[in-house]
């Protein structure tokens, strides 16, 4: 096929897209214009058809031209970059050597670099004129005889250009800017910041703190006769940055938000000479986050304190001329681009999984927020969403650091943390007394400081709201993640609702006897000496010896000891591995009345004798309903504290500054919430809580299709026969039932509802005072109080703290679980590995012990 003219489509006002598999030109202002090029067309006729077809502005823009060029391997696209004669006669030859009939070339359109002598915001003598003169300069992709005003910073001559910024900004950097000459009149220094400051200060008033009435931007307003400008401040302006961009060549970044999609100072997103950042590291985030945008990279020429010098990676293999150069402006910290050569002529040879300047670094600050809404966030999240905003896979590791540098900026370090958290207990005691703190520390060699034991801590509407609740008490421990290992030790109350009510806290350097019994020391000497408290746990050493130690206060009949079915079912589960026999052992706990309970024991018994001998080596009282005696409410379980460790469970992974905080910010929401529940039921005049309410409606129901018969009017003692067939004595005198279930739960079961319904007996005289609706409010009623400021809480004159190095976690990357996994972390119903090796149930290949036999 042998054509005159090709059909070129051109797409401009866009963005270029760039995929794994394909090039597109998007945008909501897109423009198309069709051109008929000559098969002998030149680029710079090119580029004269291109700016007389479509109405970019010659003078103002430069244009970068890719045509999307299709690869031999499947239907696949790339950008290529079209600079030159050869490159032209390259594109329109694909309409004769592909079956492309059409080609697409896509306009990049760039600002013409700022020129100082140039009006900005309509203040045409911005600079004296009389230092520069008028030179040509090319526009576009190739020569063109428009005049320019020659800066000195757009030319060849790099010492010439860095001795004038160098001059201009007033800094001595001889050393790192390519051999600057300091050697420059101080008039015109003086001269250009003048007129530099005051069309700042007329354009982007925002952008200027004034420091006096006068508005006088001088660190020295008196000072009349000084020829020393002082450098101007900045104020941090809302987002976007730029308001009046398109009329500014030199465009004031005070607060340069990518996150945002700012526009940077060129209408192409390209940087701008001119351009001010408010420190070096903002700049560093804008050149990585323009660089994968870009899909290029770059390296790093130089950077100290004062400079900062970028290249394209691939400026020697694909001469590539993009180039950034930013200096300090004097007595800031304030970066200002002074040299820059953009964008990136090179192509990528092949298409990348990862970035380098997607470093962990901008990671973090991408997901800060993410961090600071979810603590839970998971490294594979963190990776998606990386990878949807950049396109981008990224490592696990540099997934988790960014995690971890994201916590540290969020709250803190980890080490200091410790060392914080005398004066955090005061500044919350300031604004909350009351408050129960008590530490433990061991002494070291230096002088003024200890190390880090424990901790106990326990809030004064914690202490006070436990007064109101039911004596009942769950305690558990559960492992931080952090840098530093520990345990936190948790006990939780019950409220009237049956929802759970945080009382006390402590982190410890692990669970064993003697942080057990310090604990529970702690609770009993600072937050209750209530009488015959229900202390229910787990079976862990430590908690059994100190509920039996007479010097604790909780041995009976000070308090009573139970044990969380579950994990008792657990341990049974682990011992004997029979899914049968557990479910019966789980039965027997549950059994309200001693008759069931034997009945189930009885089954265990003819099942497995062995497994009936250890069950009875347990104390019957300790797990099984029937023989308790009313003193745990019916809850068999320690769920309240596994609960609150769930909530807990990001805090866990934070430095103890941000996890005693996040336990206060915790618990007054619970107050806040429940409050005014308890306040609105109490408005309503409504005499008991939701949770109790809807049992005795269940119960009412129940109890009238029950057949009642009176033995003594006196004593209130009844026949109670159920539509099952089953009798129950009822005494109201005594407020018994055969059932025990009243003495179980504190409120009447359906056999006593239905006596007190035959004889017009009012039931809720029945109910225990734990489940009214004042008792629930006041279980609620205290209150926090917000804490102060930092800068107003009490100084610490006390010991420094610091953190055990035996705690400390070595080695990167995922802390090891140190969980002592048993059957309870087994989902039910879960399929059972099969071993790919014997072809058995139950393990993996890793763990076969039938490997010998099958080789």
């Amino acid at each position: 096929m042998s054509v005159s003219t090709i059909p070129v489509i051109c797409y401009y006002n866009g963005q270029i897209v760039r995929t794994k598999t394909d090039v597109e030109y998007e945008g909501s202002e897109t423009c198309i214009t069709p051109l008929k090029i000559p098969i002998e067309c030149t680029f710079q006729e090119l580029i004269d058809m291109i700016y007389s077809k479509t109405t970019i502005d010659k003078r103002r823009f430069k244009l970068v031209l890719i045509c999307k060029y299709p690869l031999r391997n499947g239907n696949r696209f790339q950008p290529f970059p079209v600079r030159d004669d050869s490159s032209v006669r390259e594109m329109l030859d694909l309409v004769n050597t592909t079956t492309i009939e059409e080609i697409e070339l896509y306009i990049k359109v760039v600002r013409v670099k700022a020129q100082l002598n140039q009006s900005v915001g309509g203040h045409e003598d911005l600079f004296v004129r009389d230092h520069y003169s008028v030179a040509q300069f090319d526009y576009g992709c190739g020569p063109s005889s428009g005049p320019v005003p020659d800066t000195g910073l757009n030319g060849n001559d790099e010492d010439s250009a860095d001795e004038e910024r160098n001059d201009e900004y007033g800094e001595d950097v001889d050393d790192e800017c390519d051999g600057a000459d300091a050697d420059v009149e101080v008039d015109r220094h003086a001269s250009f910041l003048r007129a530099f400051n005051q069309a700042l200060e007329n354009e982007q008033g925002i952008y200027v703190s004034a420091q006096a009435p006068s508005c006088d931007v001088s660190n020295h307003p008196d000072d009349e006769t000084s020829d020393e400008p002082s450098p101007v401040t900045y104020h941090l302006p809302p987002t976007p940055q730029f308001q009046h961009v398109e009329n500014l060549d030199i465009a004031v970044a005070s607060c340069w938000t990518p996150w945002v999609q700012p526009t940077t100072g060129d209408l192409s997103g390209e940087f701008v000479i001119g351009q001010i950042f408010n420190s070096k590291s903002d700049l560093q985030e804008a050149a990585k986050i323009y660089s994968i945008k870009a899909h290029q990279e770059y390296v790093v020429v130089a950077s100290s304190k004062k400079l900062l010098v970028l290249r394209c990676k691939k400026a020697e293999e694909c001469h590539c001329p993009w180039k950034l150069r930013a200096m300090v402006v004097k007595d800031t910290s304030l970066f200002v681009i002074n040299k820059y050569t953009g964008p990136h002529t090179c192509v990528n040879p092949c298409l990348n999984r990862d970035h380098h300047q997607l470093d962990s670094q901008l990671v973090s600050t991408h997901i800060k927020t993410l961090i600071q809404a979810q603590f839970t966030l998971s490294t594979a999240a963190i990776q998606a969403n990386v990878m949807e905003k950049w396109g981008y896979q990224i490592s696990y590791k540099k997934a988790l650091d960014g995690k971890h540098k994201a916590i540290r900026q969020l709250f803190g370090d980890f080490s200091q943390s410790y060392t914080e958290l005398p004066r955090l207990f005061l500044g919350i005691e300031q604004s909350n007394p009351g408050c129960a703190v008590v530490w433990k520390t061991c002494e070291t060699n230096m002088p003024n400081t200890e190390i880090f034991q424990r901790v106990f801590w326990s809030f004064k509407p914690s202490i006070e709201g436990f007064q109101h609740c039911r004596p009942v008490m769950s305690i558990d421990g559960t492992h931080l993640y952090g840098k530093y290992k520990g345990k936190l030790l948790i006990a939780m109350g019950c409220d009237g609702n049956n929802q759970l009510f945080p009382l006390a806290f402590a982190i410890t350097e692990g669970e064993n006897t003697d942080s057990w019994g310090w604990f529970l020391a702690c609770i009993r000497n600072h937050i209750t000496q209530r009488p015959g408290i229900c202390v229910i746990s787990d079976r862990h050493p430590g908690i059994m010896a100190a509920m039996v130690d007479p010097h604790l206060g909780w041995a009976t009949p000070f308090a009573y000891h139970r044990i969380c079915m579950r994990h008792f079912a657990s341990n049974f589960m682990t011992r004997f591995k029979d899914k049968i026999l557990k479910n019966l052992v789980c039965r027997a706990a549950l059994a309200s009345t001693e008759r069931k309970f034997k009945n189930h024991m009885n089954t265990i018994g003819r099942i497995n004798s062995e497994a009936l001998q250890w069950l009875e080596a347990v104390p019957f009282q300790l797990w099984a309903l029937s023989h308790d005696g009313g003193r745990r409410y019916g809850l068999m379980t320690t769920n309240i504290s596994e609960v609150f460790n769930s909530v807990l469970k990001g805090a866990r992974s934070l430095p103890v500054t941000a996890l005693l905080q996040l336990t206060f910010f915790r618990l007054n929401g619970y107050f806040v919430a429940r409050r005014e529940v308890g306040a609105n039921r109490l408005a309503s005049t409504e005499q008991f809580t939701p949770y109790v309410d809807a049992q005795i409606q269940g119960r009412v129901v129940k109890a009238g299709s029950m057949e009642i018969v009176l033995y003594d009017h006196e004593k209130g003692l009844f026949h109670v026969k159920s539509r099952r067939g089953r009798t129950h004595r009822v005494t109201l005198h005594e407020k018994t039932c055969t059932c025990v279930k009243t003495l179980i739960y504190g409120f009447p079961c359906s056999h006593i509802i239905s006596a007190c319904q035959h004889r017009c007996v009012d039931f809720r005289l029945f109910v225990d005072s734990y489940y009214t609706t004042q008792s629930y409010y006041d279980t609620w009623a205290p209150l926090f109080h917000p804490i102060f400021n930092e800068d107003e809480w009490p100084l610490y004159d006390g010991t420094v703290i610091v953190p055990p190095e035996s705690m400390r976690r070595f080695g990167s990357g995922r802390p090891k679980s140190t969980r002592l996994h048993n059957e309870m972390d087994v989902r039910e119903g879960k399929p059972l590995n099969r071993c790919g090796l014997c072809k058995q149930l139950g393990h993996n290949r890793r763990s076969c012990k039938n490997i010998n036999q099958v080789q």
